[in-house]
């Protein structure tokens, strides 16, 4: 199993993985609304070939009080095609893409899912760190991961995803 960066001949195969994980169009139209913006990422898991599966970050805002500097990212989605679930890939996609993101300056990940399966990976609730999300979830369904050591110790606020994520269905 390969994980790496996305490449612009992945396009397709990607979008197929998000269909048949989610079962609709809705978080492959995100990730092809998202690419291309600014400070986005995107990785592939690659096996014998053939994508099996996705995970992408876009930058998020804190409206509220947090420096100005800090690259904070959302994970979504992270996608598996379903014949490949279960076997570890979207741990391995969020292991690596997390190291990667670190080493591409990001200081911060925010996600909104499962605490049972985030939690593994070091997420903490967001309101623990002082942040909120935009839209209205259980606080423990929103997480945060500090990628650099204390840099979400001043911040406070509600997390502002991207204007794309309104057309999310």
């Amino acid at each position: 199993m390969e994980v790496r960066a996305e490449k612009p001949e992945d396009i397709e195969a990607i979008r197929k993985v998000n269909v048949a994980a989610f079962g609709r169009e809705g978080e492959a139209d995100l990730v092809d609304r998202l690419r291309g913006v600014a400070s986005t990422f995107s990785f592939v898991a690659v096996e014998s070939g053939q994508i099996v599966g996705h995970i992408f970050f876009s930058p998020v805002a804190i409206e509220g009080k947090c420096a100005d500097n800090l690259l904070i990212l959302g994970l979504a989605p992270v996608a598996v095609l379903p014949d490949y679930q279960q076997r570890g890939i979207g741990s391995l996609l969020i292991q690596h893409s997390l190291a990667e993101c670190t080493q591409l300056g990001c200081q911060a990940v925010v996600v909104l899912g499962s605490p049972k399966y985030y939690l593994r990976f070091g997420f903490t609730p967001a309101r623990e760190k002082g942040l909120r999300c935009e839209y209205p979830v259980p606080d423990e369904a929103f997480m945060v991961l500090e990628l650099k050591s204390g840099a979400l110790d001043d911040c406070v606020g509600t997390v502002k995803y991207r204007s794309e994520f309104n057309k999310l269905e």
